[in-house]
């Protein structure tokens, strides 16, 4: 068996999930159940076994801890910083997802090494563990400046949605009101959108039309070299 020369740190992986509330955009944080920072809040995550890539150790991690499983997943960054962690030399590959909010406002709950598990708006933070402050500020930049040039915000909504509640969507995200009719010229120029002969129900508002993103066509555009800019 080789036997290596050299010290190696341990590799973790830290997962932020985002979700949009009707007015607000929030993540999911657990509460540590164990030390080092014991009782502090943290995003999901946890130590990458020797049979497991970063992105299946995601995956898992976020089942144990939350009960999470299914969710658009993609690397954001590695955090190497040599005191990250008061155990030892670890270094982190840290995750973003998306999820549909609804979906699991009430059905997320703690386990593994965690003590609870709660959704916070992205405006009012708890002080985090680690260096998640700055996971947390890679993310938040990386969603603001990839909803603009990937529609990875549909991931955020639900299946059938008004044109209204997409343009709330990229509001919130990127904290700046959008001309409504530009925004509505734009989107539907880019012929992505399928209109349903359907309209909300249970609003006390005049019901609006829903649409569905079209992922079959935008994955064909893509292909053949489609710019999707908001």
């Amino acid at each position: 068996m080789y036997t290596y020369e050299y010290p190696r740190p341990a590799l973790t992986v830290d997962c932020v999930i985002f979700g949009l509330d009707e007015s607000d955009l929030k993540v999911l944080l657990i509460e540590r159940a164990h030390e080092p920072f014991a009782g502090c809040w943290a995003f999901p995550g946890g130590f990458v076994d020797m049979d497991e890539t970063t992105e299946t150790a995601a995956k898992r991690e976020l089942w144990e801890e939350t009960g999470i499983k299914s969710m658009f997943l993609e690397q954001l960054y590695t955090f190497s910083g040599v005191d990250r962690d008061p155990r030892g030399r670890v270094v982190s590959v840290a995750y973003y997802a998306l999820v549909q909010l609804a979906d699991y406002r009430s059905e997320v709950q703690a386990s593994s090494d965690a003590k609870k598990a709660e959704w916070f708006s992205v405006n009012e933070m708890p002080k985090l563990a680690f260096d998640h402050a700055e996971v947390f500020e890679v993310a938040i930049n990386r969603l603001k400046s990839k909803v603009r040039y990937q529609p990875i915000g549909f991931e955020l909504l639900p299946e059938k949605f008004t044109l209204s509640q997409l343009q709330k969507l990229y509001e919130i995200i990127l904290n700046k009101e959008l001309d409504k009719r530009n925004f509505r010229k734009k989107i539907l120029s880019m012929d992505l959108l399928v209109e349903l002969p359907e309209w909300q129900k249970g609003v006390s508002h005049r019901a609006a039309k829903l649409y569905q993103f079209d992922k079959v066509k935008y994955k064909a555009l893509e292909s053949k070299g489609f710019s999707f800019e908001l």
